[in-house]
């Protein structure tokens, strides 16, 4: 029993750990020092794979001097809004930043850079029909979120865009699938035209088999009378 207990906690001390080799940063313990804005306007709707957006980004001048030392690497995110999220657990918000699910779709990634910086860039094909804003993070040289900015406020109620998926009908498939129709149509048409003469045909022939046996018929009984 003793050796079992020893065994769990020597376990457990294992998995923290390695939590912390890996660095287990928590949303709430990061400071929001960068300014990040975003071309689309409130409410406006985005075609993915047509439309742009440029997403300005740099550290808030409020902060004093150093503030930024440790930044090495920027990633800036598309990130769903709490409308999109609702009934989706695979877009759940979790403060564990390892776990959480908000912001999956990384648009640039690049050397942080002292300077403001900016990056148009066009909203992917396979990003679905949501509604968004942009967020970036500071990381540091092990890789680690040490800071962030984000477009929207921090309820994340404000400066928020849609984005609406491609549903994946094309013009030339339109036409295809209308000349197919057509096609189906008149085909059916004429396998009905053809049914219907056929059927006129045997009942033609029907009826003038039916008139052969009775002229056969009155000329055996004129025979047999003569």
């Amino acid at each position: 029993m003793a050796a079992r207990s020893l065994l769990v906690a020597s376990l457990l001390l294992l998995s923290c750990f390695a939590e912390t080799c890996h660095g287990v940063v928590l949303f709430s313990s990061l400071q929001r020092t960068l300014l990040v804005t975003a071309s689309p306007k409130q409410g406006e709707v985005l075609k993915a794979g047509e439309n742009n957006i440029t997403v300005s980004w740099g550290l808030n001048q409020t902060f004093p001097a150093g503030t930024d030392s440790a930044y090495k690497t920027i990633k800036v995110k598309l990130c769903y809004a709490p409308i999109s999220q609702v009934d989706r657990a695979w877009r759940k918000t979790v403060d564990n930043l390892s776990k959480d699910k908000t912001c999956q779709f990384n648009v640039v990634t690049g050397p942080y850079n002292r300077s403001n910086s900016t990056s148009t860039i066009i909203v992917e094909k396979d990003v679905p029909t949501a509604t968004y804003f942009v967020r970036a993070y500071a990381y540091d040289s092990q890789d680690n979120e040490v800071a962030y900015g984000q477009t929207t406020d921090g309820h994340k109620t404000t400066n928020l865009f849609d984005i609406q998926a491609i549903t994946g009908r094309h013009v030339s498939l339109d036409i295809a699938s209308a000349c197919f129709s057509a096609f189906s149509v008149l085909a059916l048409l004429g396998f009905f035209f053809m049914e219907k003469r056929k059927s006129m045909v045997l009942s033609y022939k029907s009826e003038t088999g039916k008139w052969a046996m009775f002229n056969n018929c009155s000329l055996l009984c004129s025979i047999s009378v003569s």
